[in-house]
């Protein structure tokens, strides 16, 4: 599209409903801020300039709806007196002229770039402005959008509506594109005689009408249009974000077997024939790749899982594992900034932390990384086809190297060469019959005891 657009995008809240400390936009749909959920949908719609109206939290709200591509400028609103007033904040930046100036919500984040673009098309095959509504389930509350002969009369908000113009569903969302050339001259317009004593944006439909305007409305479903004020709503968005994302992911290939028990992260990657199973979380900075299974009430964050290898049930990876080609880390393990090699199995009840595994290892059930001393982290270094049995601690800094073994229940503190078998333990000794006298004495301190209270 030819024409150049600023993006108008009001986000001054003040989370009063929200009962929150911070700005109601930055509070996060799958890992995100809301606003930078807005920010990308219009850098998508191929928006490259954009204006912030931001009260609360400015200085973090602007951060974190400044991407890279998109030149974002943000102003400060510091009176609230109605959307119309909003607008009219960026009178500097809408002044510079565009074609088409794009009003939308920092706290309505689930807009699809495609509905942006549907509202430019229709400015761009004439009309000066352009409202999305929506059909509404319970228009309560809602602006009603009075249409006669295709064209879009008037926005009636609930508190100035009619008995009749209250029974219709036709609503709106407050997302419009307006002609840029003329917004600044009818949001100067905009007047306060109203219920509420406040300058409605909605207004600028009659008033862009009195001086010859065209003023249209199309649709986008309501869901998309869904806005936020309390924190059961928030709930309400990030439901409806999930729900979305989980069908897309499996129209491309990916198996959920319960997908209402999966979370995502915005960035979560999950490549064609991945499976998930029931109860699985993702933070954000994950990336599975084809025919990784991810077992049931696993957590995943900033991990990388490759093709063929398996988690879970029951396993956590933190930021900076990698799972190579056919690993498998098993239920109750964790793994934080490891490197666990091709084929290379950390099967149960395990930690592996700040480590590097090599290809076709086991790791036995218990053994840890023992990689803190309580000021710093240090690695260990596992070469490949090594065999740590059962109950070991590896105590780092520390490296065992290709082929070695080490016996269970050791504790190693020094490095293993290559196909090596170290013991880390005290030499078992039997004590034939001793285990009666020891009960026998446990057994003489129990009944003393007793007699005593």
């Amino acid at each position: 599209m030819n024409r150049t657009c600023l993006a108008v995008i009001l986000a001054a809240g003040d989370s009063t409903r929200m009962k929150s400390s911070m700005s109601k936009v930055l509070h996060p749909i799958a890992g995100l801020p809301m606003i930078a959920h807005v920010m990308t949908a219009l850098q998508a719609a191929g928006m490259q300039d954009a204006v912030l109206v931001v009260g609360r939290d400015a200085d973090k709200v602007t951060q974190a709806g400044s991407l890279p591509g998109l030149q974002v400028s943000s102003v400060l609103q510091t009176e609230r007196r109605g959307t119309g007033h909003a607008v009219l904040t960026a009178r500097e930046t809408i002044a510079k002229g565009y074609d088409d100036v794009l009003v939308t919500y920092g706290d309505v984040p689930l807009v699809k770039p495609e509905t942006f673009l549907a509202a430019r098309d229709k400015r761009a095959e004439g009309a000066d402005i352009v409202v999305i509504g929506f059909e509404a389930a319970n228009p309560f509350g809602y602006g009603r959008l009075l249409i006669e002969n295709g064209e879009l009369l008037a926005i009636r908000e609930e508190k100035d509506a009619s008995e009749d113009e209250r029974r219709i569903t036709r609503c709106n969302s407050g997302l419009m594109v307006i002609n840029g050339a003329r917004a600044l001259e009818w949001l100067e317009k905009i007047g306060n005689s109203n219920a509420k004593g406040e300058y409605y944006l909605t207004d600028i439909v009659e008033i862009a009408r009195a001086k010859g305007a065209r003023v249209v409305a199309i649709d986008a479903p309501e869901e998309e249009l869904a806005g936020c004020n309390t924190r059961a709503e928030l709930a309400g968005l990030e439901a409806l974000w999930q729900k979305r994302r989980r069908h897309a992911l499996m129209l491309s290939g990916v198996s959920m077997i319960a997908p209402e028990t999966v979370f995502l992260a915005h960035d979560t990657v999950l490549s064609p024939d991945v499976l998930i199973e029931p109860n699985v979380v993702f933070g954000p900075g994950v990336t599975v790749e084809s025919g990784a299974v991810i077992h049931a009430f696993s957590h995943l964050e900033g991990a990388h899982v490759a093709e063929g290898a398996t988690v879970g049930p029951f396993a956590r990876l933190r930021p900076g594992a990698n799972l190579g080609e056919g690993a498998k880390v098993g239920n109750f393990c964790e793994v934080k900034k490891a490197e666990i090699g091709a084929g290379a199995k950390v099967n149960h009840l395990t930690y592996i932390g700040d480590a590097f595994v090599g290809a076709g290892t086991n790791i036995g059930a218990g053994t840890i990384t023992c990689n803190y001393d309580g000021v710093n982290k240090h690695e260990t270094r596992i070469g490949a086809h090594a065999f740590i049995g059962s109950n070991s601690a590896l105590v780092a800094p520390v490296t065992i190297g290709d082929g070695a073994y080490v016996a269970s229940g050791s504790v190693i503190t020094a490095d293993v060469p290559a196909e090596a078998l170290a013991f880390g333990r005290a030499r078992q000794e039997v004590k034939p019959e001793r285990a009666t006298a020891v009960r026998a004495r446990a057994l003489a301190l129990k009944a003393a005891q007793k007699a005593e209270r």
